[in-house]
Order: structure tokens, then C-alpha cells, then sequence
């Protein structure tokens, strides 16, 4: 409180107000920075020393115990799963944590009205409060993507992991950015209409939740999907490692239609004039244009969230 009473009553510019928010909050900021610093190494690890050891051991696997190659190459897997899982998740986590949780408390406990009272209007505060933790999210999570993205390429075990993987997609591009920015957002939204610290931390964490599961299904379909075909005989086709939609029947006039015979005979096939089946799917050439979209729908969400909180915050302090 004394802080940011202070810090109103000097007028602050914006650099000011930003300085003081890292004040604030310096122990959330120690442990993004511990975070962000230990899954680096991690990666860092997998990609150096871990990832020439389970190489090695791969190539050994013939003439070495195999307890051994498991363990070399099951350790590389595991931090490179654990990367994936932290980057994923914890940025999120974070992000929650400074929009709900710390803007709530400051409802909650009357420092934000004083400093609304003082030099410091709301809408700069609210700005703030999101800016600081925005760059600093920013950052540090691009920092994690690119060191992922350089462990992914790198593919120095065989059996290794496709770029389509549950977890894998999302980590490798700036989907696994915008996440971050749509939890705080919504923990914004979440502190200022509840205006309690837990309660908004947890009205936040649902929103978020059901945000994030509904980009995830919605998003495959904001680009247009490729279709493969294949004769009766050889099933649903496959293309390896993809990402798949939608799949049925096709006829011999070249239609698509549910499949009507899944597990049944000749004669339903030939009653329905099922010729072959087909499959949708994405390609590993689709990567970046599927990313960009579904960033793009997470950052409009996130956009939508930052105005509502503001509308909010300025009908409440007119």
C-alpha cells in the first residue's frame, strides 16, 4: 500500500506506474524468473548433453544392456515432456495468478481506490496492472517456444515425438504466447467483477478453461482441411502424422457422406453405393497457417476480455 501511495502521489508517468507494479509484486516476478530459468536449462539439456547420450544409447542398442538405452533415452523423453507440459500450462498459471488473483486482492484490500483518489486515474492503474505482467509473460514464453522449437528439430532419438501430438502443436508456436495473455486478461475480468482475490482467481481459472477448450476445438476448422480417399479395401486413409477431422463414405458419383456400413457387410455397401472412404486432415504443411489462425482467435478473445474489463472498471468508478 505504501508503494503505490507513493507512488500516486508523485504523479507517475507510465514508466513510473510500471516500476511500481514490479515492486509490488517482486516475489511473483523471482519465481517467474526461477521458472522461466530452470525449464530453459532443461531443454537446454535435452537438447545438448541429454540428447547425445540417448543418441548414443539408440545406436548402442544392439550390443548395450537394454535397461541402459531405456533409461538414456527415457530421461531425454521425460524432459522433453515435462518442457512441453510446464510450458503449456504454468505460463497460464501465472498469468491467472497476476490477473485475478493480485488485482482482486487490490480490490479487496481498498489500495486500488487509493490510488484512484490520488494522482493515478483507474484506467491507467487497470493499464499497468496488465502491461507489466503482459511483457514480462511475453517474454519469458517466447524465450521457452523458441528453445522448444530447437529441441523439436533437432529429432536426435528415432521414435521421437510428430508435430501434430496433443501438447506438442501448441507448445511449438505462438499459440503457446497467446495463452498466457487470454488467462490474464480474463483473470483481469475475473478480479474486477467479483472483487475478491480467490473468488476472482477462480471465477477466472473456469473461464479460462473453457476458453482455451473452445479455441481448441474450434480452431482446426478455421483453415480449410485437406481430403484423402481411399478404395474399399484399405480402410480409412491414414497420412501419417496429422492432424485429423472429419471422415465417412464416399459413393461413386464422388459424394461424401456419413459412413452407413461401419462393421457391416457387402450388401450394405452396395445398397448405399459406398465405393471407398474418406478422411480430412492437415498436413505438417499447414503448421504455421494453423498457428497463426488460432493465435489469432486467442488474441481476439484476449482483446475482447481487456475492453470488457476496462468497460467494467470505468462504469464502477464513474
Amino acid at each position: 500500500m505504501t508503494a503505490l501511495a507513493t507512488a500516486a502521489t508523485h504523479h507517475p508517468r507510465p514508466a513510473r506506474a510500471g516500476r511500481a507494479v514490479l515492486r509490488l509484486h517482486r516475489p511473483a516476478l523471482v519465481l517467474w524468473g526461477v521458472f522461466v530459468a530452470v525449464v530453459s536449462a532443461v531443454l537446454l539439456w535435452a537438447y545438448g548433453p541429454g540428447g547425445s547420450a540417448a543418441s548414443a544409447a539408440w545406436r548402442r542398442k544392439c550390443t548395450v544392456d537394454l535397461c541402459d538405452v531405456g533409461y538414456a533415452v527415457d530421461t531425454y523423453h521425460l524432459a522433453y515432456r515435462f518442457s512441453e507440459a510446464a510450458v503449456g500450462f504454468l505460463p497460464v498459471l501465472v498469468a491467472l495468478w497476476a490477473g485475478g488473483m493480485l488485482i482482486g486482492r487490490e480490490l479487496e484490500n481498498g489500495t486500488a481506490e487509493l490510488a484512484w483518489t490520488q494522482a493515478v486515474s483507474p484506467a491507467r492503474w487497470l493499464a499497468a496492472k496488465l502491461a507489466v505482467p503482459a511483457a514480462l509473460l511475453t517474454a519469458g514464453t517466447t524465450l521457452l517456444v523458441l528453445l522448444h522449437r530447437l529441441l523439436f528439430d533437432a529429432h536426435q532419438v528415432p521414435e521421437g515425438w510428430n508435430w501434430s501430438d496433443n501438447g506438442t502443436f501448441e507448445t511449438n508456436g505462438p499459440i503457446a504466447v497467446a495463452f498466457p495473455l487470454l488467462g490474464l486478461a480474463l483473470g483481469a475480468l475475473g478480479g474486477l467483477a467479483v472483487r475478491r482475490a480467490v473468488a476472482g482467481l477462480a471465477v477466472a481459472a473456469v473461464a479460462t478453461l473453457i476458453a482455451r477448450n473452445l479455441v481448441l476445438w474450434a480452431s482446426p476448422h478455421l483453415w480449410p482441411w485437406k481430403s484423402a480417399v481411399s478404395s474399399l479395401p484399405h480402410g480409412y486413409p491414414t497420412k501419417g502424422a496429422a492432424i485429423y477431422g472429419g471422415q465417412g463414405a464416399v459413393t461413386s458419383t464422388g459424394a461424401h457422406i456419413p459412413d452407413p456400413c461401419t462393421g457391416a457387410g457387402q450388401a450394405c455397401l452396395a445398397a448405399h453405393d459406398v465405393v471407398g472412404h474418406y478422411r480430412d486432415y492437415h498436413a505438417s504443411s499447414q503448421f504455421w497457417p494453423l498457428q497463426l489462425t488460432e493465435t489469432a482467435l486467442i488474441l481476439a478473445v484476449a482483446a475482447l476480455a481487456t475492453a470488457a474489463a476496462f468497460t467494467l472498471l470505468r462504469r464502477r468508478t464513474s
